[in-house]
């Protein structure tokens, strides 16, 4: 049992420095630290956010398996089935942002070039798709392996997702005032209400 408490211990220290280190305060001091090398910043979170993640998995793949869930052809059939949602929506998240900005393969000052606002195409439906599409592809990694470290992974994100957004959005809030608040609510923050024809 030991290893699941750790398991969720650093998913637990994993989301809290993700949020921190994506915070303009914690941005504004590493910049007056770094200096010119700032640009660099965000691939060094974006490698930091990848590296932790894959050690996080990987470290739960090692728990020995508790079985939660006959794996059966249904089960095999929801975990693609989210799985593939959960992608689909974070690709189409993706189109209206330039993907090397956004990983920081492209170094910018994102504390003095604020990215454009949008609420086109899925940003029209929910206001936090990357996290929609996460929790899919969560929700079908549990069901691909259903086993307790599975379970443990999505529990901690569904923990994580109001927090991550309450902290996100007052960021967003920050860089774009009333825009963003009337945004917060014409728009849900996960679950579309409607499609739009």
């Amino acid at each position: 049992m030991t290893a699941y408490i750790l398991l969720a211990l650093f998913w637990g220290i994993y989301y809290s420095l993700h949020t921190l280190l994506a915070s303009l305060a914690f941005k504004n001091k590493i910049r007056s630290k770094m200096g010119t090398a700032y640009p660099w910043y965000r691939l060094l979170y974006s490698l930091f956010s990848a590296v932790g993640l894959l050690a996080i998995l990987v470290y739960g793949a090692m728990i020995e398996k508790r079985i939660l869930l006959a794996n059966t052809d249904f089960t095999t059939y929801l975990a693609y089935m989210f799985a593939a949602f959960g992608t689909i929506i974070i690709v189409k998240s993706m189109k209206h942002f330039s993907l090397s900005s956004f990983v920081g393969l492209k170094p910018h000052d994102d504390l003095e070039e604020r990215p454009e606002f949008v609420r086109k195409g899925m940003h029209a439906y929910v206001r936090h798709p990357l996290y929609a599409g996460l929790l899919l592809i969560f929700l079908g990694f549990f069901f691909f392996d259903p086993v307790l470290a599975s379970l443990i992974h999505l529990i901690c994100l569904i923990i994580y997702l109001p927090m991550g957004i309450y902290f996100e959005e007052k960021k967003l809030i920050q860089l774009y005032g009333k825009s963003y608040t009337q945004y917060k609510k014409e728009v849900p923050a996960l679950f579309p209400r409607k499609f739009r024809g």
